[in-house]
């Protein structure tokens, strides 16, 4: 039975890590269901207050580093709220409409398209705002990655 408990709780680790690609999948929850099912599996005894506070910063850590990357990679390349949400729109919506390319394609798309229907951005200026979009999605899935890897890290060392 420990094969089947370890297979589920790897499977949502791995889903956790598919939410990187598909933002619409919330990884996160994932990750710590990941945890919180290793402690119903076999012991929370591992898991120390330290264990929750840590994993827990780590969580509001990747919510900041998703929106700020969002954020900044829209405003440094010259976008507006509407850039923003045109960006996460498309970055929901891409996935699905357009399958694998539009994990990129779906966030320049969206940016394009806030700039010019809100704000009546010339074209030159909100395609240039939507590589923006992209270089932060693409900073954004980084630093997460980082961030569930060390938090995957930390939950082995201490149940292995």
């Amino acid at each position: 039975m420990e094969w089947l408990y370890w297979t589920i709780i790897v499977l949502s680790i791995l889903l956790a890590f598919a939410g990187l690609i598909y933002p619409i999948i919330p990884g996160v929850v994932f990750l710590l269901g990941s945890f919180i099912l290793y402690g119903l599996f076999f012991s929370f005894e591992p898991f120390n207050p330290l264990f929750w506070v840590i994993q827990t910063l780590f969580v509001l850590l990747i919510f900041i580093a998703d929106y700020l990357a969002n954020l900044f990679g829209v405003k440094k390349f010259g976008g507006s709220k509407a850039g923003v949400w045109g960006s996460t729109i498309g970055l929901l919506v891409g996935p699905f409409v357009i399958p694998v390319a539009g994990i990129l394609l779906g966030p320049f798309i969206g940016a394009i398209l806030g700039e010019l229907i809100v704000h009546r951005t010339d074209v030159k200026t909100a395609v240039k705002i939507g590589i923006g979009s992209v270089a932060g999605f693409i900073g954004s899935v980084v630093v997460k990655l980082v961030i569930q890897l060390i938090m995957v890290v930390y939950f082995l060392v201490l149940v292995l």
